[in-house]
């Protein structure tokens, strides 16, 4: 018999969790993250406008002859929803409660081949007075593929806290 496997064992709960996100207590005010990048393609558009019935001719039709830009444009809800799920998978995971309030503005149109990524910086914790949670508010800056800001928006969120001895 090999040695090389041994029988699996109980699953220890004290092991930290890969992939969790931040608790509150392990961000400060100032701090700034980036998201990894993400190319928008056509596959995106169409399911997304499927999904959500944004079927604007201007997301819908080939060379649109009301855009005001070149190439195919897509949703800013789009962008943003992109940019949240880098976010969940990554700083909030496990621990963001809530979202609480949400700001935001387009700065510049985004299309299908644009890659998008976006900073975080993180602007106020306030600790609430139940079960160690706190209200966290960032900024969140989108990119193009040029360094283009397309997107800005503060998102004020509820997040876990360590867990109470």
């Amino acid at each position: 018999m090999s040695t090389l496997f041994s029988p699996p064992v109980a699953v220890d709960r004290n092991l930290p969790q890969l992939g969790r996100g931040f608790v509150w207590q392990d961000l400060t005010v100032g701090q700034r993250m980036r998201t990894f990048r993400r190319t928008l393609t056509e596959t995106d558009l169409v399911n997304f406008i499927s999904v959500t019935g944004m079927l604007e001719a201007i997301f819908i039709e080939e060379d649109y002859e009301g855009a005001a830009m070149a190439g195919r444009p897509v949703p800013g809800a789009l962008t943003y929803t992109l940019i949240e799920g880098f976010i969940l998978q990554t700083m909030i995971q496990g621990t963001g409660l809530a979202m609480l309030e949400l700001h935001q503005k387009i700065l510049a149109p985004v299309v299908v081949g644009d890659t998008i990524e976006a900073v975080i910086e993180v602007t106020d914790i306030r600790p609430t007075s139940r079960h160690g949670r706190a209200v966290v508010t960032s900024r969140i800056d989108v990119f193009n593929q040029q360094g283009t800001p397309v997107m800005t928006y503060t998102a004020t969120r509820l997040l876990a806290g360590r867990p109470v001895a």
